[in-house]
């Protein structure tokens, strides 16, 4: 099990898998908003959705949960 982690603050713009989807290594789970940058945060390793805790419009603190992954 892995917890990924926003790594800066931003605002969710797109959320790209669901709950239950099987994810590859660096596929994109979402999209971050930051300074009028766009930023991917990709999966860390291969695995399943296991819970999604954001939702597109959710501001996000550096250091929030973004999914658990098994």
């Amino acid at each position: 099990m892995a917890e990924l982690k926003s790594e800066i603050p931003g605002r969710v713009i797109e959320v790209s898998v669901a709950e239950g989807e099987a994810v590859e290594a660096g596929q994109q789970i979402c999209l971050l908003e930051s300074m009028k940058m766009e930023v991917p945060v990709e999966a860390p390793q291969a695995g399943t959705v296991r819970e999604l805790l954001i939702e597109e419009g959710d501001v996000l603190a550096e250091g929030q949960t973004i999914a658990i992954l098994d």
